[in-house]
């Protein structure tokens, strides 16, 4: 299956069609998360005719995997309208969420519309650390037995984990979680500063210390040996890589239909309110910008050996403050899987 998805990436990028996109369709949430990069008041979302007429853009443009998110996505009444819809056009959709809302008949819901996966977010399977993450009390029992629901129906469930400081000794706990859910499982040791520019949640990120640890994890990380080896050889093919998925088979759109490369990747590029989508997906000066540079492109990174193998996010280098550049985090993260500095660390 990776072999033919990395052939329909591939095709999907020589022919410039957007193969995903990500939808929020609400930035209002019942949780409060320490980490969190949205505002979560309501600026004037989409309403439920606007988000329909866009599924239809998103589909006539190629979309086939659609991410449907927020905020809490099952604070809109008219979730469930949104993902018949979507499904009816074919989409294959992943719904990501809180979960607290879901019970019982919310979960068959999502059964008879074939959702292809669930992910949600626990972040420790202890409440205390949880709950305090959330600052929600309940919130990991009730998303526990919102699994619960959901795992008896067959659907597939992914449990997300955000490493942070107050829980950065909890993630094989979370783990083990998952296996007794009969769920998936995935850790992010980043965070991602507010999309409106406050860094200061930053400070959550885990120090390198625990960020070299997680990472020389055999259970979590897979092939050790092959996870932390030295960077590749950086050769032409190396250099004229495109950094990410961004902007070349990929979009973002907010609750208010703003477009932008990525989730998380704040680059205003056009509104589905004023042009349709694949107007902008064309002629967006921006996303022709994030399009035309390469790996040979990137100040710093170009002349740095781990640039085959860094996860460097452009987005979070565009949040530092230029797009070409590097991104500090990513740059933390090679060094903690390799052991070799990278050119600024």
């Amino acid at each position: 299956m990776s072999r033919l998805m990395a052939e329909l990436n591939s095709r999907a990028m020589a022919l410039g069609v957007p193969l995903s996109a990500h939808l929020d369709v609400t930035y209002r949430c019942n949780e409060s998360c320490l980490h969190c990069y949205l505002p979560h008041d309501d600026r004037g979302e989409m309403n439920t005719a606007e988000i329909v007429g866009l599924l239809d853009q998103l589909a006539d443009a190629g979309v086939f995997f659609l991410t449907i998110s927020g905020g809490e996505p099952l604070l809109r009444p008219d979730l469930f309208e949104i993902l018949a819809h979507a499904r009816a056009r074919t989409f294959n959709v992943k719904l990501k969420t809180n979960a607290i809302l879901i019970r019982e008949s919310e979960a068959e819901r999502l059964f008879r519309l074939n959702i292809d996966s669930i992910q949600i977010s626990i972040y420790s399977r202890r409440p205390e650390v949880h709950d305090a993450i959330t600052k929600v009390k309940g919130s990991l029992e009730r998303s526990i037995a919102a699994i619960r629901f959901l795992r008896f129906r067959g659907l597939k469930v992914t449990i997300a984990d955000v490493l942070m400081r107050p829980n950065v000794d909890d993630f094989p706990g979370v783990q083990a979680l998952a296996a007794e859910l009969g769920a998936h499982f995935t850790m992010d040791p980043t965070i991602t500063p507010h999309i409106e520019g406050d860094r200061s949640i930053l400070q959550l990120n885990v120090a390198s210390e625990d960020l070299k640890e997680v990472f020389h994890t055999p259970g979590l990380v897979g092939n050790l040996e092959e996870f932390c080896a030295p960077p590749v050889q950086v050769d032409d093919d190396v250099l004229d890589d495109v950094p990410c998925s961004a902007a070349h088979t990929l979009a973002y759109i907010s609750p208010y239909g703003e477009v932008f490369p990525c989730v998380a990747f704040p680059l205003p590029s056009g509104n589905v309110r004023r042009q349709k989508f694949l107007d902008i997906w064309r002629d967006s000066t921006q996303l022709r910008e994030v399009r035309s540079i390469t790996a040979r492109d990137l100040d710093g990174c170009s002349e740095c050996g781990h640039v085959g193998s860094c996860t460097r996010c452009p987005g979070l280098a565009y949040m530092e403050g230029n797009m070409r550049g590097p991104s500090t985090a990513d740059c933390e993260k090679s060094f903690a899987r390799t052991g070799i500095p990278s050119r600024i660390r």
